[in-house]
């Protein structure tokens, strides 16, 4: 199951980001989690609030391909999220980036706004 999600979330790099967006003409972060879920038939909730409380915690040592990785950028506690995709690397959709991309949760943006992982899967 997590190679589909991580392989459908890789297909859709370069995808634009769009406030609110949540299939591939547009996508915010949690709409891009969403729908990528949706497409391996697994239901995920919409919003980054909803998201942060589905499934169960995962600690950063135990995270896997799949899971859910959460950020405070915008507000304080979870604001934003993407999908671990191996190793030090995820992807979302960022808005200051504009398009679905991968990273990497030791960049010094990411590891200090990090506040937790949630399997789902």
């Amino acid at each position: 199951m997590a190679y589909g999600v991580t392989g459908t979330a890789l297909n859709l790099r370069g995808a634009p980001y769009r406030n609110g967006g949540s299939d591939p003409s547009g996508f915010d972060c949690s709409g891009f989690v969403q729908y990528v879920f949706g497409q391996n038939g697994v239901p995920v909730p919409r919003s980054v609030t909803e998201q942060f409380r589905a499934g169960r915690q995962v600690d950063t040592p135990r995270m896997e391909a799949g899971d859910l990785v959460f950020f405070t950028t915008v507000s304080a506690g979870a604001s934003h999220v993407g999908i671990a995709i191996g190793g030090d690397e995820f992807v979302h959709a960022p808005s200051g980036a504009g398009k679905v991309r991968v990273e990497r949760l030791s960049a010094p943006y990411w590891s200090t706004r990090f506040v937790g992982a949630r399997r789902v899967l």
